[in-house]
């Protein structure tokens, strides 16, 4: 079976600073994969790049569903079925929350998920459909915007660091609905900087370190040591 998103060889730049090597990975369709490291390792450059919206790159392949997206905007990849959840939310701060949603379903294409279905996966919100998102606490803004990605219907969801700055409960119940969304067929890459947070939802693990691919694999593969060394490098490397 060929491989939903499949990556090889990628590049990234920022002006003459290289910021990946090399990275090699390829994600199946319905498959969670976790990409951990330490701040400035790369990991949001990696979303970045594969979805389009930092340029600065370059591959040997890039293709989703087999097809090449190497040259496509980052509007035509969200059509073709892959969606960011980007760190820090970047929802439209004038707008309720049902346009922040709307607007999902604008960018995608028609599907499983729509707003009743949002809002069954994230009660908390269907009261306050007609509120500002500025009215929001955290938590309930990150529900919004992986609610707005899951609009877009995407084959492949990428949430970068959506567990920052937010209470461990919070975090607990976004992380429990990726069972329902993976239950679709969607796949899953998520960057996470708490190991112990992506071991327990991963398939697979992809550890960067300077912007280079470390550590690949099922995380039973591996001992604390290896994805800690893998994670830290080693004193005198």
């Amino acid at each position: 079976m060929k491989p939903l998103l499949h990556v090889e060889d990628l590049n990234a730049f920022y002006g003459d600073l290289q910021a990946l090597f090399g990275v090699d990975f390829s994600v199946g369709e319905g498959e969670c994969i976790a990409v951990i490291g330490s701040n400035g390792a790369g990991k949001s450059t990696l979303l970045r790049s594969v979805t389009g919206l930092h340029r600065g790159r370059s591959a040997k392949r890039l293709s989703l569903a087999g097809a090449e997206i190497s040259q496509r905007a980052a509007s035509e990849i969200v059509a073709m079925g892959m969606t960011l959840v980007p760190e820090g939310r970047r929802l439209f701060s004038s707008l309720t929350v049902e346009e922040n949603l709307t607007i999902g379903r604008s960018a995608g294409r028609a599907g499983y998920w729509n707003l009743s279905r949002i809002y069954e996966l994230f009660p908390t919100l269907l009261e306050l459909g007609g509120r500002p998102v500025t009215k929001l606490s955290g938590g309930q803004q990150q529900m919004v915007a992986m609610g707005r990605a899951l609009m877009t219907n995407p084959n492949l969801l990428l949430c970068d660091e959506i567990s920052l700055g937010l209470a461990p409960v919070v975090v607990k119940g976004i992380y429990d609905n990726f069972a329902r969304v993976r239950g679709q067929g969607t796949a899953v890459i998520i960057v996470e900087q708490d190991i112990g947070r992506a071991l327990s939802v991963a398939d697979r693990i992809i550890c960067l370190r300077k912007g280079a691919v470390m550590l690949s694999g099922a995380p039973a593969s591996f001992t604390r040591n290896q994805i800690a060394e893998a994670y830290f490098g080693v004193e005198g490397e």
